[in-house]
């Protein structure tokens, strides 16, 4: 096989990574895969304990997408066993454990969604259990007596944790220590990861070694702060924009983001080029410019990345039409009502928003209306009748009711 010459590789891997460590190593790697056409073996794992990924996800999986770009093996590691365990990276206390046919449904849904950035078909899916549900308790005694509690305890979260005498159950030491024989078990050239997993990642070089393999190089990759520019972006924290978010949504939740945050999302929300990033810093600095110019900018990136410039084009229109000018979308979905309903219900059958949870969070912020009036109880009844209805969910969800 035919690859680039290493500095063209590198360009494309250094885009938004943290740290390449070491990167004279990944130099060698490189060369040797370029005299051999035998391409290198990049691991990203993942912990599947939530079913719903976002642009945050996206940033570590983008970066796989580059190596497949280049002509790697991409390895996507399904954490199905290690999420029986937890992963305690930044953590303040232990991690809920799923059980083996939770983690499983939810990686299913993992990989139908990162279809959004990956090429599936040449991407190598496997299952940790594979391997780590095989070992015995020798196995375990042997893989435990390769790392001292002095080096686990080097980790900030274990750190902290044990000054603060909060609490550290020993499962949790083996997490990094399974994910590391993740490692050895594929023989990974390169493993990618979030700055919050280089603890991780370094044990799997260690662990690697001891087996008299070649360590793994590893890239760590900038957790993305989401909407709210304060928090890392989580569903949890309501700052996310999922994947499979609509292209209005991506738009809409885009441009929400503070002008500090511009910068930051272009690289690694919209995976820009150095040559884009000249422009847009130079856009930035320049008085003359309006930042919300930029911020369109970046939000119609976001959308042509992972739907099409035509999309980005009719998201930009439909925020125009619904936001700027107040308007009401004439492509909005239609729910018929033919029962008495909870508001709450309708937004979670309409599918508006994800869950029902979420729909009363919105209505407590007061962010839903009805005709063109707040909705304030989170019991509000929808009365079955022969009139039409405009159900408004945040600034950029319609629903006719009929």
């Amino acid at each position: 096989m035919t690859f680039l010459p290493v500095e063209d590789q590198l360009t494309l891997i250094r885009r938004g990574a943290e740290e390449i460590i070491p990167e004279e190593e990944l130099k060698s790697k490189l060369e040797k895969s370029i005299e051999s056409g035998i391409p290198l073996i990049i691991k990203l794992g993942c912990d599947p304990s939530r079913a719903d990924l976002h642009i945050g996800h996206g940033v570590v999986l983008r970066k796989l997408r580059h190596f497949q770009d280049l002509g790697h093996q991409a390895v996507l590691v399904i954490g199905d066993f290690t999420a029986m365990i937890g992963d305690p990276s930044g953590r303040n206390k232990t991690r809920p454990q799923l059980t083996l046919e939770e983690a499983r449904k939810n990686a299913k849904s993992y990989v139908e969604q990162a279809q959004a950035i990956l090429d599936i078909n040449s991407l190598k899916i496997v299952y940790n259990s594979e391997w780590l549900d095989r070992m015995n308790f020798s196995d375990v005694i042997s893989l435990a007596s390769s790392y001292t509690v002095a080096r686990m305890l080097e980790r900030d979260d274990f750190t902290k944790r044990f000054k603060e005498e909060i609490p550290i159950s020993l499962h949790e030491f083996l997490y990094p220590l399974a994910q590391g024989q993740d490692s050895v078990e594929l023989k990974s050239d390169v493993e990618l990861g979030g700055t919050d997993q280089k603890f991780n990642l370094l044990v799997g070089r260690d662990l690697q070694r001891s087996n008299e393999q070649s360590p793994q190089c590893i890239i760590t990759l900038p957790l993305l702060e989401g909407t709210d520019g304060v928090e890392k972006m989580s569903k949890s924290y309501g700052n996310h924009i999922g994947l499979h978010d609509s292209p209005n949504d991506m738009f809409g939740k885009t441009l929400s983001i503070g002008d500090d945050m511009i910068e930051k999302w272009f690289i690694l929300g919209a995976d820009a080029n150095e040559e884009k990033m000249e422009k847009v810093r130079a856009d930035l600095k320049d008085s003359n410019v309006n930042p919300m110019i930029v911020k369109r900018d970046l939000a119609r990136s976001i959308v042509a990345l992972y739907y099409s410039e035509e999309e980005a084009n009719k998201a930009e229109a439909h925020f125009n039409n619904v936001v700027v000018s107040k308007g009401i979308p004439d492509d909005m979905p239609i729910f018929e009502l033919t029962e008495d309903k909870s508001i709450v219900d309708i937004i979670s059958e309409a599918g508006l928003l994800q869950s029902k949870s979420e729909a009363r969070r919105m209505i407590k912020q007061g962010a839903v209306k009805l005709n063109d009036e707040k909705i304030l109880d989170i019991q509000a009844i929808m009365t079955c009748n022969n009139n039409e209805h405009i159900l408004k969910v945040g600034k950029r969800r319609f629903l006719k009711i009929i």
